[in-house]
């Protein structure tokens, strides 16, 4: 099936719009003009439930409702809503933006460094004009690729986004689909990717009017957040073409470079064709005609390698997935918890299986779980998996919303950036984390219906009963919360945060410039753990280079004998180093190994090397 962006208002120029509605349950369909002036236009009733009008004396900037049955209610394909979820929706000339980036090819899989943000949070203002100020910091860490947090239109103007009811229209407060294209045409100047977080498994709850137009939502199945959207029901053709339509919208209308979908687990579909795979292939299809790169990035915590493998060998035939296994891994390793799903972690071992195939649980018993879990992800690249040491769930869904900076020393910040940023996988930094951001990030809303606030309140603290977390949980209605989450970019000129976030760039610079850590080729590596001392010793390899790294979770000094291939070795990085604001490093400049050698090390130590040729060697 072949997908076009045709849903919604569609502005023709001179003054003549299309409108377009999906609704089988309305026996009767008009257009209500609010403004500048009001008048009321039928629409006529098409095939499979349709309503379509073309309505001249319309122009950009007109306020308007449907009215089903008589009954008045925003467009759900609505491109923006300057009065809110409640409010009428607004007619948008897509083709009025001047674009710059004709010649945008879109990056490189291997390439892609992803920087999370949360638009309202980012900055003081809270808009999309607000961050183009930082993107040259951006560029200059090193990151290539900003990952917006949701911004399709949800309730007030305090959320994380994923209460979002409309999903074509661009959130009112930060800047609306004007300020959303700025954005991305200067990101691309700077040669900086932007992806969007996009929800496809469920609605917020206010605002919600979708299944008032027909049968988006099913009973036979409920997600953590309410009703399922429906993929595989009666009438589910038109709501997968609703949402399918609305991933080509970001992609041609706002030029992304890629999409992520959120907890893909939570679309439920039975199908022969199971909508994500449709999705998949609508989006391979509009890339090739728009002649540029695009990717789809899941998160999923199912460890089913059929989310990455390519259609042609039964997979879904999404490019890349969050890798959650690698960061609980990491995570328990370096803070010690074991509480909720950091029981199934914490040991060294569990690391080594993460740096080798992505995922940790490949088809053992989980204790979290009571059950077994995951399947082997072969064969599969490196660039299909997507680490963290941070996200917005990781950090956000504590009771209290600690980022690392405040969970763990220095010493142990560093070793956790080399240790995404030296991986075989695609990283991702969470907003703030390259400088050691030291504000929380909360869950914050502005909802308006008392008894939904309420319900909020309550499932935030039953959803942490099972972590022991101690101390109240922040309120997410107030709006004290949302302030506290507010990043504070001075911090990144300051004493060990502008160390650390030296050492990011660093660390960047290294990826980029040794081809062994470049290609993201997991058959060219070995992951050797020293148990006894915490050490986990990684060789990574290409046809030209070879380095070997060292990371220690020990919290004493250690001397394990490692297996360094024989050879000269020139040391790249040293985190003991005194311009990291180490204790001095032990380490010589350079090694000489006759295939084995021990090494003393400093607590949280990380060493990278680089093999020497041996003519360069003489």
């Amino acid at each position: 099936m072949t997908y076009s962006v045709s849903l919604g208002a569609t502005y023709l120029g001179d003054g003549r719009c299309r409108f377009h509605l999906w609704a089988p349950l309305a026996e009767s369909v008009a257009v209500q003009i609010v403004a500048p002036e009001e008048r009321l236009e039928p629409l006529t009733r098409k095939e499979r439930g349709y309503f379509q009008g073309e309505v001249a004396g319309v122009v950009p900037g007109s306020l308007y409702y449907y009215l089903l049955d008589g009954q008045q209610l925003p467009d759900p394909a609505s491109r923006y809503q300057p009065r809110g979820v409640h409010g009428p929706s607004q007619v948008v000339d897509a083709k009025a933006f001047s674009w710059s980036d004709r010649c945008w090819p879109g990056p490189k899989g291997k390439d892609l460094i992803f920087y999370e943000l949360h638009v309202g949070t980012f900055t003081p203002e809270g808009t999309f004009e607000a961050i183009i100020a930082h993107l040259d910091d951006l560029r200059t860490l090193g990151v290539t690729a900003i990952e917006l947090m949701p911004v399709a239109q949800f309730p007030g103007s305090r959320n994380w986004g994923y209460d979002g009811v409309f999903p074509f229209a661009v959130q009112n407060s930060y800047g609306g689909p004007e300020g959303l294209r700025r954005l991305v045409d200067t990101c691309h100047r700077y040669g900086l990717a932007v992806f969007l977080d996009v929800v496809y498994n469920h609605l917020g709850p206010e605002g919600n009017y979708l299944a008032k137009f027909g049968p988006y939502f099913t009973d036979r199945y409920r997600t953590p957040w309410g009703q399922a959207l429906n993929f595989d029901g009666p009438g589910s053709d038109e709501v997968r073409r609703f949402f399918i339509e609305n991933a080509l919208y970001w992609l041609t209308e706002f030029h992304l470079d890629g999409l992520r979908l959120d907890a893909i687990h939570a679309i439920m579909d039975k199908s022969a064709l199971p909508f994500l795979e449709e999705l998949a292939a609508a989006v391979k299809l509009q890339a090739e005609r728009l002649d540029r790169r695009v990717y789809i990035v899941a998160e999923s915590d199912l460890n089913d390698p059929r989310v990455i493998r390519p259609q042609e060998l039964g997979g879904y035939g999404l490019d890349a997935q969050w890798c959650d296994d690698f960061h609980h891994a990491l995570h328990a390793l370096l803070t010690g918890e074991r509480n909720g799903y950091y029981r199934d972690f914490g040991t060294l071992g569990n690391l080594a299986r993460a740096f080798r195939e992505g995922y940790v649980y490949t088809g053992q018993y989980s204790a979290y779980r009571q059950r077994r879990h995951g399947r082997r992800p072969h064969p599969c690249k490196g660039n299909q998996f997507v680490v963290f040491t941070q996200n917005h769930d990781q950090v956000g869904n504590r009771a209290r919303g600690e980022r690392l900076s405040t969970l763990v020393p220095f010493v142990k910040l560093k070793l956790a950036a080399a240790v995404v940023l030296l991986s075989p996988f695609v990283p991702l930094l969470f907003m703030g984390e390259e400088y050691g951001e030291t504000a929380p990030f909360q869950y914050f809303t502005s909802h308006s219906d008392p008894r939904l606030i309420a319900a909020v309140r309550r499932g935030r603290r039953e959803e942490f009963a099972g972590h022991n977390w101690t101390g109240e949980v922040p309120d997410p209605q107030d709006e004290a919360t949302f302030r506290r989450s507010r990043l504070n970019h001075g911090l990144s000129l300051q004493g060990q945060h502008r160390v650390l976030w030296e050492f990011y760039q660093q660390l960047i610079q290294l990826r980029r410039e040794l081809p062994a850590l470049t290609e993201l080729n997991l058959e060219n590596m070995e992951v050797i753990t020293c148990e006894e001392d915490l050490v986990l010793f990684v060789r990574r390899w290409s046809r030209d280079s070879e380095v070997g790294i060292i990371f220690s979770f020990s919290n004493t000094a250690t001397a394990p004998t490692l297996p360094l291939p024989a050879g000269h070795w020139r040391k790249r990085l040293d985190a003991a180093e005194e311009r990291w604001l180490g204790d001095g490093s032990t380490i010589p400049a350079l090694l000489v190994s006759q295939g084995k050698m021990q090494v003393p090390l400093t607590p949280g130590a990380c060493l990278l090397f680089e093999r020497i040729k041996e003519a360069q060697a003489d």
